[in-house]
């Protein structure tokens, strides 16, 4: 028989054993019991303090607990610091407590987080190269086409009418010329170049590349007395026969310009010309000068008012102005061309060593004005792109720094001033180069 009242009995009560969710009131709440144990302060281990049912006791006395304690009193940690240490009244405050050490807790049924790695050194490694092999090939292939846009292909070498046959290796005609083009009139009084209209040639070379080595330069003096071929004029496109004209050398390019001029090259060697590049003095002075001048070892001092050329004996370093002076003084030698060739071999020399050294190459403070400089008033023929110039470049720096040979064109006297050829040693000269053999002529 149950003790309960007859409206609960039936089902409508409530409280423990009633079998009803319905909460009891507040009068009949869990409450605090006096005596109990205390429990641990702070949250169980890994996660948030267990919550209790309504319909669970709490202390020692029952459902009821103490009458003093009613559901209103705090609550939580303003609880504990009234009941003393050790109090913990399950009231969740919303606070969630890690599980891991050292704040790095993964949260509220999270596993602490590892540890972060050490770090991959040869990933980084890795991609540090990749990047690095990136940019230089970006900067390099950039680089490649700034300066093969710079080239002046002017030289229409197909305009050159009968031509002898090509044998092995790559022959360059190279030309220093007296253009005075984009220079200001303080410019050329500076430079010592005069103000005569058109355009000369200075200084003339055919360089020998040959497929295996061995290499070869050939100065021609301006002054070397030639025969004027037929010719197909660059501009008119008229056809001039041959009349069996004697002149200097370098009358060809005053005529006609550059093609004539390779027209009467071959004509007069039997060789074949490749390619054809042509530098002014504001080119050459000013390539110089972005190098920071080229050391040079003078044996003996001279002066030429024409070329404005000043030196003493000795080693000393040549700005464009001086170098210019340097390689265009004839009338102050005793050789006259001849002695010129040879300083202008000599200068070049010092001035390719000058440009490839890493202070340069490795330099783009240096490097890009050199280029710049020697591109701007660089013309080659239309058929000439940058690895060509390139090639050309190294082949004679190897040449004039001692791998190669190094010669003027074999001479047999003068008639009138002018300079004649040894016609029999220009002869074998040419079959040696055509063959890639090694050249055993001598040149004065």
């Amino acid at each position: 028989m149950s003790d309960w009242p007859d409206d609960q009995a039936g089902g409508r009560g409530y409280g423990r054993g009633s079998g009803n969710p319905r909460p009891d009131g507040a009068r009949v709440m869990r409450h605090v019991q006096r005596g109990r144990p205390s429990q641990p302060a702070g949250p169980p281990p890994g996660g948030i303090p267990q919550q209790s049912g309504y319909d669970e006791p709490h202390g020692n006395g029952g459902a009821y607990g103490d009458a003093r304690d009613d559901v209103f009193e705090p609550r939580g940690p303003h609880r504990r610091e009234q009941q003393g240490q050790g109090y913990d009244s399950g009231y969740n405050t919303g606070q969630v407590y890690g599980g891991g050490q050292g704040g790095r807790g993964g949260g509220a049924g999270q596993p602490p987080r590892a540890p972060r790695p050490a770090p991959n050194w040869r990933r980084r490694i890795k991609i540090g190269s990749i990047t690095v092999v990136s940019v230089l090939v970006v900067t390099t292939v950039a680089t490649y086409f700034w300066a093969d846009g710079k080239l002046k292909r002017e030289v229409d070498l197909s305009k050159v009418i009968e031509r002898p046959d090509g044998g092995d290796g790559t022959n360059y005609l190279i030309v220093g010329s007296d253009s005075r083009e984009g220079m200001s009139d303080e410019e050329k009084k500076k430079l010592h170049t005069g103000s005569a209209d058109g355009k000369r040639t200075d200084s003339m070379m055919i360089l020998h590349v040959a497929d295996d080595g061995g290499n070869t330069m050939i100065s021609l003096p301006r002054d070397s007395n030639v025969t004027i071929p037929s010719f197909k004029g660059a501009e008119s496109g008229k056809l001039y026969p041959n009349q069996g004209r004697q002149t200097k050398l370098n009358a060809a390019y005053a005529e006609d310009g550059p093609e004539l001029l390779v027209r009467t090259v071959e004509y007069n060697t039997g060789l074949r010309i490749d390619h054809y590049a042509e530098i002014g003095f504001g080119g050459f002075a000013e390539i110089v000068d972005a190098v920071g001048g080229v050391e040079m070892d003078i044996p003996q001092g001279f002066k030429d008012k024409k070329s404005g050329a000043d030196f003493e004996a000795g080693k000393q370093t040549l700005n464009g102005e001086e170098a210019l002076a340097f390689v265009r003084t004839r009338y102050a030698l005793k050789g006259s061309d001849l002695d010129r060739t040879k300083n202008q071999q000599k200068f070049l020399a010092a001035l390719a060593n000058q440009a490839a050294t890493p202070g340069t190459v490795m330099n783009p403070f240096k490097l890009y004005p050199t280029m710049s400089a020697g591109l701007d008033t660089l013309i080659v023929d239309k058929d000439m792109d940058l690895m060509d110039v390139a090639s050309m470049f190294w082949a004679m720096k190897g040449v004039t720094g001692g791998d190669g040979k190094s010669m003027n064109m074999p001479l047999a006297g003068s008639v009138g001033g002018n300079l004649l050829w040894d016609k029999a040693k220009v002869k074998q000269l040419v079959e040696q180069l055509n063959n890639d053999e090694k050249v055993t002529v001598s040149g004065d």
